[in-house]
């Protein structure tokens, strides 16, 4: 039971929810760069929260199907097809054997993720499926997939003869904010007082071309750092945002390096990573003042959203 990757998109890449409790060894956590579409697309099929998916980023890739499986493509929107069926995002589709799924690119958000029901087979490399391109290790022996590569399937109960569409969907937001606005990220005070406060918070920032899993770099009006002074390197972790001797903010992602010398002028919050990972080179961002207090409250509703939508979901295969 094997997919077979016939063209491999601009990075695809296998990923779980990355790697906990290794950064004290130099081990980033790696994982999916959009928590909320990951845990989505592995609730719609009925994986295990955690299960290895396929990260797709602006391009997707062409598989071919050895065996029927059900998929749902969840987060940023793309065009896809089955034979020249357009397959939709955020519902089951099932795909007899043989079948081959076009991905093509993203045309909303950067990062669209899928998830086969059972999930991949994908043995873990110190606690995690997921690719590290930084160590060259994990996934698919640590890079991007290729042509020709082919990617074991879990088994799943899956008899189907002909395409099949869901005809209900998932709303894929990860809260209640308006959408077609700048996004904006929550973000609490650094650790380093190196620049005025409200300095990261007034412009729009624009995302860079140069920008990678490792780290959101944006370019907008300089940021002037009161303290040149020579630094010796502290942790960092995903979400941090860094001040570069440019005065040009980096925000950190899930490939983050566990240490650096930079000054940490704000952490964006857990609950706002989504709306990071959606973004595209010359998307704009703006950044708001957080406390600890509203970082807590806004994981805990969107944390209850994806329990609500589990209990919707269940109901539903009940009555099926």
């Amino acid at each position: 039971m094997s997919i077979e990757v016939l063209a491999p998109g601009l990075a695809t890449l296998i990923q779980d929810g990355g790697r906990a409790g290794l950064r004290h060894l130099g081990i980033g956590s790696a994982g999916a760069l959009d928590p909320w579409a990951f845990a989505l697309a592995n609730l719609v099929v009925g994986n295990p929260p955690g299960a290895p998916v396929l990260e797709i980023t602006l391009s997707g890739p062409t598989l071919r199907f050895h065996a029927p499986a059900r998929i749902v493509l969840c987060g940023a929107a793309v065009e896809a097809e089955v034979d020249g069926v357009p397959v939709p995002g955020h519902r089951c589709v099932d795909l007899p054997a043989g079948s081959a799924l076009h991905i093509g690119r993203c045309t909303a958000g950067a990062r669209a993720y899928l998830a086969v029901a059972g999930g991949l087979s994908v043995a873990a490399t110190l606690g995690s499926a997921s690719t590290d391109l930084r160590g060259g290790f994990g996934g698919q022996a640590g890079r991007v997939l290729r042509r020709g590569d082919q990617l074991a399937m879990c088994p799943a109960s899956i008899d189907v003869a002909a395409l099949r569409i869901a005809p209900w969907w998932i709303e894929p937001a990860c809260d209640d904010r308006p959408r077609g606005a700048e996004p904006l990220v929550r973000v609490l005070p650094g650790s380093d007082t190196t620049i005025p406060p409200d300095a990261l918070l007034g412009p729009a920032w624009q995302v860079r071309p140069d920008s990678s899993r490792q780290g959101l770099r944006l370019a907008g009006p300089a940021l002037a750092r009161e303290d040149d002074s020579e630094r010796v390197s502290e942790p960092v972790m995903p979400g941090t945002i860094q001040l570069p001797a440019d005065g040009q903010p980096i925000v950190l992602l899930a490939d983050a390096q566990t240490h650096g010398g930079y000054p940490r002028i704000g952490h964006a919050i857990r609950a706002d990573w989504p709306l990071l990972a959606q973004l595209r080179p010359g998307d704009r961002v703006r950044f708001a003042a957080c406390t600890h207090a509203q970082a807590r409250d806004a994981l805990c509703r969107q944390r209850q959203r994806l329990h609500r939508i589990a209990l919707a979901l269940d109901a539903k295969r009940a009555l099926a």
